[in-house]
């Protein structure tokens, strides 16, 4: 396990100080990219809102996309188990009919 270093990154023009492994460094760098970039897209749309208001925005349309990409996840599970179910079925007839 690597020790934690401190790392800096910029939200609307605010540093944020944080602490990770070197492991985690680029990840955290472009999670603050994403959030940077969103949080700019909300401030654009309205009129001039607190920091706490953007944030809350940002979070709450971020949420909202992982609630639809976890249920994209499990429909195409579904229809994966499905699938298979049918495919098994139609295996299982075949080897019925050469037998018979």
């Amino acid at each position: 396990m690597s020790e934690k270093e401190p790392i800096s990154v910029m939200i609307l023009d605010r540093e944020y100080q944080f602490s990770c492994s070197a492991e985690e460094r680029a990840a955290l760098r472009e999670a603050a990219e994403l959030l940077d970039g969103r949080m700019r897209d909300i401030k654009a749309q309205g009129n001039l809102m607190a920091l706490e208001r953007i944030a809350v925005m940002t979070a709450l349309n971020m949420a909202d996309e992982i609630i639809k990409l976890r249920q994209q996840g499990v429909d195409r599970a579904t229809q994966v188990d499905e699938r298979i179910r049918l495919l098994a079925d139609e295996l299982d007839n075949a080897l019925d009919r050469s037998i018979d």
